[in-house]
């Protein structure tokens, strides 16, 4: 499965095309970082992949359509599945991907 383009087309639209901001293909689906950490993805799994901050986990995992994402058998508490059900309205959208940014410009930037 590949990742919804036009869930891609969507994020690139809300998302704030700072020179800090880049795409990459990762994971099978397409990935929008910030200074290089990754903050959300369109996922090859359907959805949304945002990464978070762990102390918010728990409480988002609460949250209808939100599931932890599993990579190699391992659970990763900070990076969150958004069912494209809880993304319809891009309002919503638009409150995971400022969460999946604000949380990506709170780390040290990767080294090029």
């Amino acid at each position: 499965m590949t990742y919804d383009k036009v869930l891609a087309d969507r994020i690139r639209e809300l998302i704030d095309p700072t020179p800090d901001v880049s795409e990459k293909k990762m994971f099978g689906g397409l990935a929008f970082l910030i200074n290089g950490n990754m903050a959300v993805a369109a996922s090859r799994k359907g959805g949304l992949l945002v990464r978070v901050d762990p102390e918010e986990s728990t409480t988002l995992l609460a949250r209808e359509y939100v599931g932890t994402m599993v990579m190699g058998g391992r659970e990763m508490t900070n990076w969150l599945l958004v069912d494209g059900a809880a993304v319809v309205e891009d309002a919503a959208l638009d409150e995971w991907i400022d969460r999946g940014v604000s949380y990506a410009r709170s780390l040290p930037p990767k080294q090029k």
